[in-house]
């Protein structure tokens, strides 16, 4: 390993070389890029950053084979804002800042960031280049490289930190998708004038107590692992049958669990090896590749490491600032919780949607309570169930308790309607009545979103008592819907001015004891959460949620896949 190590800084000592050699033209040749006289080489760095700022932004950002500036465009208008000075050294010397900056860099892993992504190898080899080797001190073009490679990380620290690496969407509340140069302005600014790297950077990140649990916990991660092993990720399902498993004496042989990555391998002996796994886990020996098994091969430290990256960075599409008091549903965990002020009000088990019926990631506001509601089937239900359900049995509506409703708003004999006609969509409405059989319960909480979703009771109040409960059509369901009931009617009393009419918790009481259907506005429309987050800091430790929606594999194949941790 240190062989390889010593070839690879070999190969960037030289690649840089030649870089140094394109920036310097026939007349800065004649001029001597090794600067003689101390005196001279800062001037001389002014103009090699100009020109290697210069060739870098040409080259879109490419320095040579194995380093290329991320952020090239913004680097020049930073450089040009300051008159092509350079940032990280003085005379023949790195500053302190450009080793507390390498240094950070080293530690990225703990913002569940990845050093590669930083120009780590790069940066160690300016370091220890110009620590020892005098004549490179005197190279103005080489001091000039390290400058541009130093000022990038530095500005991708800041991005992604800040910001993150997934995309924004409709669900976020952030406006600041791109970030100005005014933004980079300031945090270069906030440096020069604090000279604290690690305070600059550490006040980009969310303000928010989730994510400072878990980066506690990610340093105890971090802590308890020896070394980073990467290993075969399996991709499965796979209609490729033979890289399947190509895929999977691979990684079996790195688990030392075959002796080769190649030799032909016949039936038996891949039914015993994948049993042999399979008992190792403590999963159902089957002797067959299914989807445990492969869930349990890829859950290695590496894959954690990703999906704590990945959560980390949901949490900086958050707003800045959170509400005062907010709801947030984290799907993975079948959780709900109610907060205000940063403590937790309660929390209560839900019932989240299925994988083929999501619950929805959204953004919105409590603005209304009705008890007894009636359910009108969303048309993608309504596709997927009520028209194959009635083309089976024709007492579908009956055993439901549905009707059919036409545009009139006129009650339709099912038995009237030739189902067959249908496939996607029907010219009618079908609703569920109200009632202790209705699937939204006795009390739903409205709010805005176009998936036609809430949060609401049930009345299958026996599935809370399941540990995975992802079995909802998309809605959902709160054990504790009395609980947010009452705190909401709390928070209007509290805040209602006086003289006005009021609902309070009497009535409610009194609405549900006499099963009548009542519409109750919330004046305090109290914000909702619903985000998929399948890892927290819990008690300084990092615990992992089941990817039910399989949101994170997607995030790891998109942005992730091919890093790794150096």
């Amino acid at each position: 390993m240190q062989r390889i190590s010593q070839f690879c800084s070999l190969l960037l000592f030289v690649g840089i070389l030649l870089y140094v050699s394109s920036c310097t033209d026939d007349s800065t040749n004649n001029d001597n890029s090794v600067v003689p006289h101390v005196e001279s080489i800062e001037k001389r760095k002014v103009k090699s950053i100009e020109e290697a700022v210069r060739l870098a932004v040409q080259k879109h950002g490419r320095i040579n084979d194995t380093v290329q500036l991320k952020m090239d465009s913004l680097v020049q208008r930073m450089y040009a804002s300051n008159g092509f000075k350079p940032n990280w050294s003085r005379q023949e010397t790195l500053t302190a800042l450009a080793d507390t900056l390498i240094a950070f860099v080293d530690r990225s892993k703990e913002y569940g960031l990845f050093p590669i992504d930083y120009h780590n190898r790069a940066l160690h080899f300016f370091q220890q280049t110009f620590r020892s080797d005098s004549l490179a001190r005197t190279n103005a073009p080489l001091w000039a490289t390290a400058d541009l490679v130093l000022t990038d990380a530095f500005l991708s620290l800041s991005k992604d930190l800040k910001q993150g690496r997934l995309r924004y969407d409709s669900v976020t509340l952030r406006t600041d998708t791109v970030l100005t140069d005014s933004f980079y302005t300031k945090v270069l600014s906030d440096l020069n004038s604090t000279r604290n790297v690690r305070s600059v950077l550490e006040s980009l990140e969310p303000n928010h107590s989730g994510y400072d649990s878990l980066k506690i916990g990610l340093k105890f991660f971090l802590d308890s692992i020896q070394s980073f092993k990467r290993l075969t990720y399996i991709n499965y399902p796979n209609k490729d049958s033979a890289a399947l498993y190509r895929q999977l004496q691979l990684r079996f042989f790195e688990g030392d669990i075959l002796l080769s990555p190649t030799e032909r391998i016949d039936t038996a002996v891949w039914r015993a090896t994948i049993s042999e796994f399979q008992k190792s886990k403590g999963l159902k020996v089957t002797g067959k590749l299914n989807e445990n098994t492969v869930l349990a091969l890829n859950n290695t430290d590496w894959e954690k490491f990703k999906r704590i990256a990945i959560t980390l960075d949901r949490y900086k599409q958050l707003p800045d600032t959170m509400p005062a008091r907010y709801i947030w549903v984290n799907i993975p965990t079948y959780y709900m919780r109610l907060i205000e002020q940063d403590t937790v009000v309660f929390i209560s088990r839900v019932v989240v949607g299925k994988p083929n019926t999501r619950t929805p990631l959204l953004t919105s506001r409590i603005t209304d309570m009705i008890t007894y509601p009636q359910w009108t089937i969303p048309t993608s239900i309504i596709a997927k169930e009520v028209i194959p359900g009635v083309k089976k049995n024709p007492a579908y509506f009956v055993k439901h308790d549905y009707s059919l409703i036409d545009e009139d708003g006129n009650v339709v004999d099912p038995a009237t309607v030739n189902w067959q006609r249908y496939t996607k969509g029907i010219p009618y409405k079908v609703v569920q009545g109200s009632g202790d059989a209705n699937a939204l319960g006795i009390l739903k909480f409205n709010f805005s979103n176009k998936y036609s979703v809430y949060l609401h009771d049930t009345n299958q109040r026996y599935l809370f008592k399941n540990a995975l409960r992802s079995l909802s059509h998309g809605c959902v369901r709160v054990q504790e819907w009395q609980k947010l009931a009452q705190y909401l009617i709390s928070v209007d009393s509290v805040t209602r001015k006086p003289n006005t009419s009021f609902i309070g918790t009497d009535s409610l009481k009194a609405w549900l004891s006499r099963k009548e259907k009542h519409y109750l506005p919330v004046r305090n429309r109290l914000p909702v959460f619903i985000r998929y987050f399948t890892c927290e800091g819990t008690n300084g430790k990092v615990k992992f949620f089941e990817d039910i929606y399989k949101e994170d594999k997607i995030l790891r194949d998109r942005y992730f896949a091919d890093k790794s941790i150096q």
